[in-house]
């Protein structure tokens, strides 16, 4: 239950008090000590989606914004020139490009649900593009399209470039994406939780299945492969 102003309503000492923050583009709730500091373990601070849920995740600090950083005015009047040495003439400075993200195409298939499984992964970064294709046992449909998932993450190298996940799978979407709690696979999706916390800008991208997308479209065709030669 909400106070009228939707804030959390009052807990006793030795519970945490919750302010409004943002998350990866999500409004969320940060839990705070009685002094006002973030509540913190391990270096990360606690989250929830909503204070009267269950739930809750310990993510990184830097990751957790103000809302007003989304929404604050620009300062009034152009910036004060920045002085230069005596002699030598002041060059504006050239506007910084936002880095071009790394695109990762995930999709898994399982023949029989559960039955013989593979996983399908298209990783598209300037350019160039990179496949992967595993058989992965037999499994539901549902544990292949994390899998899917954790497979494309652990191969990137570099987690300081912005990553975009692209996945078909409704559940996959929900469970990273918007918070929804793991009734099933908990401990997978936990450990792919904390696997995506590792990277500095991360975003997961619900897409239709079957719509056109080329990569979409491919790392199907990359999971059944696979699940049809594990099958036989």
């Amino acid at each position: 239950m909400r106070t009228p102003d939707g804030k959390p309503p009052p807990a006793d000492p030795d519970a945490a008090q919750w302010r409004r923050m943002r998350f990866k583009g999500h409004k969320v709730w940060l839990a705070l000590e009685a002094d006002g500091r973030p509540r913190q373990r391990d270096g990360r601070v606690l989250i929830k989606y909503q204070p009267d849920q269950p739930y809750e995740y310990w993510v990184h600090p830097a990751k957790v914004r103000p809302l007003e950083e989304a929404t604050a005015p620009a300062a009034p009047g152009p910036p004060p020139p920045t002085a230069a040495p005596r002699g030598k003439p002041v060059r504006p400075e050239a506007p910084r490009s936002t880095p071009e993200p790394v695109w990762v195409y995930t999709d898994g298939a399982a023949l029989g649900n559960p039955g013989p499984a593979g996983i399908g992964v298209v990783l598209r970064f300037a350019g160039q593009v990179l496949e992967i294709s595993r058989y992965i046992g037999i499994a539901t449909n549902n544990v292949a399209e994390l899998e899917a998932i954790r497979w494309g993450l652990e191969a990137l190298t570099r987690r300081d470039r912005p990553v975009r996940v692209c996945t078909d799978s409704g559940y996959a979407h929900g469970l990273l994406a918007l918070g929804w709690k793991a009734h099933r696979n908990a401990d997978r999706v936990e450990a792919l939780r904390r696997l995506a916390g590792e990277f500095a800008d991360l975003q997961f991208i619900k897409v239709r299945g079957h719509a056109g997308d080329a990569l979409n479209e491919r790392a199907d065709q990359l999971a059944t492969q696979a699940a049809r030669a594990g099958g036989r």
